[in-house]
């Protein structure tokens, strides 16, 4: 019943889209319909500046941490862990109280890998900062680091639940990626200095 519960609720959290929340409560236009039409903090970033940007970017982080580290100290199983942080994604992904329109999952993804161990969510935000860097594309760095991010997890904490967890989030990213990387095939993905931050 408590694993039950510990995965509802973090698809619950999931749901609060921070992109939309954020918006509503500034007086911004709906993400969902404005910019690149992602409620995500890059769009945040287009429609209200960087401040909105940083709050949404924060709360979807937040909503993957916090339901993972609370069954992370609750002692459950590997499987259970990995559950709770697929629920977590999928929740931002799919979010109950937004229509099921949610954004691309590159923040919350972020933030369960830090609430299974910091370990795992720094070495994957270390490999996205040094690629943001070297490649001056934030969409290919999220890519990249998402895509190392399952040898990471094995090198860190090597549970096959928790591996598969992470190729499938990975393997789902890459799907809600799908546009982002149709524009770097054709050589259209916006810079860095230009996005300023992955479609979260």
């Amino acid at each position: 019943m408590t694993n039950a519960l510990l995965i509802i609720t973090a698809y619950l959290l999931g749901s609060l889209s921070s992109a939309i929340i954020v918006c509503r409560l500034m007086g911004l236009p709906d993400p969902r319909t404005q910019g690149s039409n992602n409620p995500g903090a890059t769009n945040v970033l287009r429609l209200g500046g960087k401040k909105a940007a940083a709050i949404t970017l924060l709360g979807d982080s937040l909503k993957g941490f916090f339901p993972v580290l609370a069954a992370k100290l609750l002692g459950v199983a590997p499987l259970v862990l990995a559950a709770v942080a697929m629920a977590a994604f999928l929740g931002h992904l799919y979010p109950l109280f937004f229509r099921f329109q949610g954004g691309k999952g590159v923040a919350t993804a972020l933030g369960t890998q830090f609430g299974i161990h910091w370990q795992i969510g720094g070495l994957v935000a270390l490999l996205w900062l040094l690629m943001a860097k070297g490649l001056n594309i934030s969409s290919l760095a999220a890519l990249v680091s998402m895509a190392l991010a399952p040898l990471v997890v094995w090198y860190i904490w090597p549970a096959p639940e928790l591996i598969w967890m992470q190729v499938l989030m990975s393997l789902i990213l890459f799907w809600r990626h799908r546009s982002n990387i149709r524009n770097l095939l054709v050589g259209s993905e916006g810079k860095i200095k230009d996005e300023q931050g992955p479609e979260a």
